[in-house]
């Protein structure tokens, strides 16, 4: 089992910058890939970037250039660095951590942390 934490969210204005952060239950070493996902009002919820075990990232094309995803193994967090942020950026923000077991993938998500762009 893997408990996912968010935080960082909030109002921004359309050009600024905002950190998300995920904090794991579990040791982060152990899960395949971590990851933010995004939701908007009425949509369905879409992948914005992505982090392997090892390292490799993803990005929506949405998202590449302005954001980075990053991990931070000693602390067990997935980040998400968001800069040049636009209205249509607006969406609660969750994290997710894909987990390989014996058995099988399991899939585990946050409870969604939101962010307004908004002047």
């Amino acid at each position: 089992q893997v408990q996912l934490v968010e935080s960082g969210g909030g109002l921004v204005q359309p050009g600024g910058s905002l950190r998300l952060s995920c904090a794991s239950s579990v040791d982060i070493i152990s899960i395949y890939q971590l990851g933010w996902y995004r939701q908007g009002p009425g949509n369905v919820r879409r992948p914005v970037a992505t982090i392997r075990n090892t390292g490799g990232t993803d990005y929506a094309k949405s998202a590449e250039g302005r954001f980075t995803i990053t991990k931070d193994n000693a602390k067990n967090t997935v980040n998400l660095q968001m800069n040049s942020l636009k209205p249509e950026d607006t969406a609660v923000y969750f994290c997710h951590a894909e987990v390989n077991y014996p058995s099988g993938i399991e899939n585990y998500w946050g409870q969604g942390t939101p962010v307004t762009v908004s002047s």
